[in-house]
């Protein structure tokens, strides 16, 4: 199952996970330091749906879960 939302197309992105140590300036400290960098991914919140098509018809549809709330889809 590929993690992409069929209606607005929302997939996967990358980003880092930063560790930091130390106190910072402004609470008396020397500052923050980074003592650790790491990858991430961020997902989709996406779930699979049954849908109404425009023409009647109903299918099954992988959806975010904001397509939903904003009301993208109908459900069946």
């Amino acid at each position: 199952m590929s993690r992409i939302c069929e209606v607005c197309g929302k997939k996967p992105i990358v980003g880092n996970r930063i560790v930091r140590h130390g106190l910072e300036k402004a609470k008396g400290g020397i500052g923050l330091h980074t003592t650790g960098v790491t990858k991430r991914r961020f997902v989709p919140n996406l779930r699979n749906v049954h849908v109404r098509t425009p023409n009647g018809t109903t299918c099954h549809m992988t959806v975010c879960a904001a397509c939903i709330k904003a009301g993208r889809v109908t459900k069946a």
